[in-house]
């Protein structure tokens, strides 16, 4: 089976989840691993990787994942926001929306990524105003500072290992 990582990463959270999905797979069956391209569609198995945009997957990822046709898919990302996986179904469910009918989806992952402190600065701000909502906003974004942490990255692995066959 040939595979691809195909990822997204504004932070370098999603970028340390691709790298470590590529680390699993054998070189000779890695046909792919970057930024979204077309290159990818050669692949059997495409892991498919976002950063969380308003819920959903960032632009780059949809336009991606729209174009797909006949592939296995597995999505995963992280999100600074939350750490339930209930939440990360929400998101999931949203950026299957992008993949068309004839693609299978062979699972998913996501964990929390740290935000840039511009989210901080941004909460901070709201905190002055309105202190009760801000306060776990603020307590999110100091607990997603140490992620995608050890913990992450092994369940990740334990998600992925399943789908490949060149072990």
């Amino acid at each position: 089976m040939k595979y691809a990582v195909v990822f997204e990463s504004r932070t370098g959270n999603t970028a340390k989840l691709a790298e470590h999905i590529k680390s699993l797979i054998s070189p000779e069956n890695l046909v792919f691993f970057g930024k979204s391209s077309p290159d990818a569609a050669q692949a059997d198995l495409i892991f498919v990787g976002t950063w969380t945009d308003k819920g959903t997957c960032c632009d780059e990822i949809a336009g991606f994942l729209k174009g797909l046709s006949g592939k296995q898919i597995f999505i995963f990302g992280t999100a600074g926001f939350g750490g339930l996986p209930e939440y990360f179904n929400v998101i999931t469910s949203r950026i299957v929306k992008n993949i068309p009918s004839g693609n299978i989806i062979k699972g998913s992952y996501f964990c929390q990524g740290k935000m840039p402190q511009s989210v901080r600065t941004r909460y901070e701000a709201i905190e002055k105003t309105d202190p009760l909502k801000a306060k776990p906003m603020l307590e999110n974004f100091d607990k997603a500072l140490s992620h995608p942490d050890k913990n992450d990255i092994e369940r990740l692995e334990k998600a992925v290992l399943p789908f490949l066959n060149n072990l």
